[in-house]
């Protein structure tokens, strides 16, 4: 038992075994087990390595972004002269990474708390059983309000009217408009941090560029015109009703060169419909909201109700940082190796199952036993055995009878 366990080990550490293979001469084959292994080195180099990057890396960043607003705006509506500052216009006016720039509105001033007849054409009415509390969205009365023919709500009176949206937009000027953005961003497993201000870009850069994207594709200073017209809308019919924009700040960097190469692309996208939806007829179109101001007059609350209708601005930032790592380059390479073996298999099924001569190439690649044969093979080889033994005895049998000297050979007789 002990030299059987010796001996197992032994064959384990002091053996190498390798598997046996059959070299077939074959054009048809040889060519089709060359183009399918020249067909995945293309994949392993073009896809893997050059396209896909597959020995680098990666990273996405934590990033923040900080944006502001320049530019005034002016209106004469009805003979009232104002002034529009970024506190008027800019919503909300912390500088996020998305906001809305209000471009056109419906203004209804001296709102107070109370009751007032709806706008003709809402609520229709011929007596105040039409006008039954509850039926509607406003807080109605029931009483139907003759020389209107509607019926009287409970609400901030005089009732806003935005049946009529202005056209041209109020604050068209808004396609002059600045915008600034600042944008930093980390990419914490190499340890690198970037900023939209890269080198070069300095305060006297700053106060003078203007983005353009052949020209000052890195000017973090953006006009709202040229910002929707690379989005493909244009400006005056987006501003009568609103939209939203993307601003994608792109972070694809390659840390495998110098540090400086890390900058960052911008790119502008319609979020919100696009240029030929906006001259179709549509069931809701535009962006638009309402926000009030409130004061006091007389001891009694009022407020001024503005409809906003505006762009909406988001800043989007994308971002990837790649970097050469051993261990997803052993990865490719080792998935690589393996995928080799597709040529293997496909060549094997040609020759066994294809070819004209395939139960010749199954003979040479496959070696068959049949049970029965090798007994009577071991059978017969015990016979010869038992067979050569007897013959050595006889044999010796023979000498020693030949032998003069041996006692087999020497016969006394009496006398």
């Amino acid at each position: 038992m002990k030299s059987q366990i010796t001996n197992a080990l032994s064959d384990f550490f002091f053996e190498y075994e390798t598997p046996r293979q059959v070299l077939v001469k074959n054009r048809r084959v040889g060519v089709v087990c060359r183009l399918i292994q020249l067909g995945v080195l293309a994949y392993i180099i073009g896809w893997v390595f050059i396209y896909e990057k597959g020995y680098q890396s990666t990273d996405t960043a934590v990033s923040s972004v900080f944006t502001k607003m320049k530019g005034v705006g002016y209106t004469n509506v009805s003979g009232r002269e104002t002034v529009w500052d970024v506190a008027d216009y800019v919503f909300p006016s912390q500088g996020d990474a998305s906001f809305v720039v209000m471009t056109n509105f419906i203004i209804t001033e001296g709102q107070k708390m109370g009751t007032c007849p709806e706008l003709p054409g809402k609520h229709t009415c011929s007596s105040n059983v039409d006008c039954k509390g509850g039926s509607f969205k406003r807080q109605m009365t029931g009483v139907c309000v003759n020389a209107t023919k509607t019926c009287e709500v409970l609400s901030w009176c005089p009732v806003e009217d935005d049946t009529y949206i202005p056209d041209p937009p109020l604050l068209i000027s808004a396609e002059n408009y600045t915008l600034f953005i600042k944008n930093s961003v980390n990419f914490p497993l190499f340890g690198v941090k970037r900023s939209n201000l890269v080198e070069g870009i300095d305060g006297s850069y700053i106060s003078k560029c203007l983005f353009d994207p052949k020209d000052s594709p890195l000017c973090p200073i953006f006009r709202l015109g040229d910002i929707v017209k690379l989005s493909g809308f244009s400006f005056e019919k987006i501003a009568k009703e609103g939209g939203a924009i993307g601003i994608v700040v792109d972070w694809t960097c390659n840390l495998d060169v110098h540090i400086k190469h890390c900058k960052p692309e911008y790119s502008f996208h319609g979020l919100y419909g696009n240029a030929n939806e906006m001259d179709e007829v549509r069931t809701s179109m535009g962006y638009n909201f309402r926000f009030a101001k409130h004061y006091m007059e007389n001891g009694v609350s009022k407020r001024t109700l503005l409809k906003v209708f505006g762009i909406r601005f988001d800043i989007i930032v994308k971002s990837l940082a790649r970097k050469f790592d051993i261990i997803p380059t052993l990865t490719a390479i080792g998935s690589g190796v393996g995928i080799f073996g597709v040529a293997t298999v496909v060549c094997d099924l040609v020759l066994l199952y294809l070819l004209p001569k395939r139960e010749f190439y199954k003979n040479m690649k496959f070696k068959y036993t049949d049970t029965e044969v090798q007994q009577d093979s071991e059978s017969l080889a015990l016979d010869s055995k038992d067979y050569s033994t007897f013959e050595a005895n006889a044999r010796e049998v023979q000498d020693k009878s030949n032998d003069p000297d041996s006692e087999a050979g020497s016969i006394e007789t009496e006398r």
